[in-house]
């Protein structure tokens, strides 16, 4: 009978809990049949999604010192508040950026396995180290909107690595996500390979608002989620067409982003 329990158990349903032996068993079975391999160097792990000792030693993590605005770390502390020299000589039109992890060899490998090999378990771990380096802006936030794709492209991938992460934060954080209102009015070419100029060319006028985007992100707290932050062209892009919408405030958060340099303060 459902409801029945053992003496000093608590009381699940049996239906319940043949349910979660079944999922159990089903995970056995998935583990026996596809043993949980490192996404970056495919050595044998203890869980699916998980890195290997090695490779999680070479993740480079961003934490503090670090440029307030860019997120771009310091080589030493100057003190609370200090700016680096690029935000200084060409402030973004986003308030703050924050990454979980330098793009390097190991980052860029998740993020090509998340993106490209249909490794969309990777956006669990991945968004729950981006809510961990933006708890600050999470804090503040009203909202989170994913960076969209030209519905071509997301139709040729199968979904939006951005939204994905989106989910995965908002799960961790309590942050609603706000797919609805941004949306990618112009198909651009990948920005890989172009310079910080052609960067900025190729996504001018590409992004707008739906129909009823303005009302719902007016007055709001607002954070694009992204996987990579580069030259920060696309999301410069959308936050200004965000602000000239009325939204109160645009942070950005994103798994990696480019250090050309350790930089030191000015």
């Amino acid at each position: 009978m459902e409801g029945t329990t053992e003496p000093g158990s608590s009381p699940v349903p049996l239906a319940k809990r043949f349910v979660a032996s079944v999922r159990a068993l089903a995970g056995l079975t998935l583990d026996a049949a596809l043993p949980p391999l490192c996404p970056a160097c495919r050595d044998l792990v203890a869980d699916h999604g998980a890195l290997c000792a090695a490779c999680w030693g070479k993740l480079n993590f961003i934490a503090r010192p670090y440029c307030e605005r860019l997120g771009i770390p310091f080589t030493y502390d100057p003190g609370p508040g200090i700016l680096s020299m690029e935000a200084i000589a060409d402030p973004p039109a986003y308030g703050r950026a924050r990454a979980a992890v330098q793009y390097d060899e190991i980052a860029r490998t998740l993020v090509h396995a998340f993106k490209y090999g249909d490794r969309i378990d990777l956006a669990a771990s991945m968004g729950r180290w981006i809510a961990n380096a933006g708890q600050e802006v999470l804090a503040e936030a009203d909202a989170l909107i994913p960076v969209p794709l030209h519905w071509r492209r997301q139709w040729a991938r199968r979904f939006n690595q951005s939204a994905s992460l989106a989910c995965e934060i908002s799960a961790a954080s309590g942050v609603p996500v706000i797919d609805d209102a941004l949306k990618r009015v112009r198909a651009t070419r990948q920005q890989v390979g172009l310079t910080q100029a052609e960067r900025e060319t190729n996504v001018q006028g590409a992004f707008g608002l739906t129909p009823e985007g303005k009302a719902i992100v007016r007055g709001k707290r607002l954070i694009l989620v992204d996987d990579v932050l580069t030259s920060g062209a696309t999301v410069d892009t959308c936050a200004r067409v965000l602000l000239r919408s009325g939204a109160l405030n645009v942070d950005v958060l994103v798994f990696a982003r480019v250090v050309q340099a350790v930089r030191s303060p000015i």
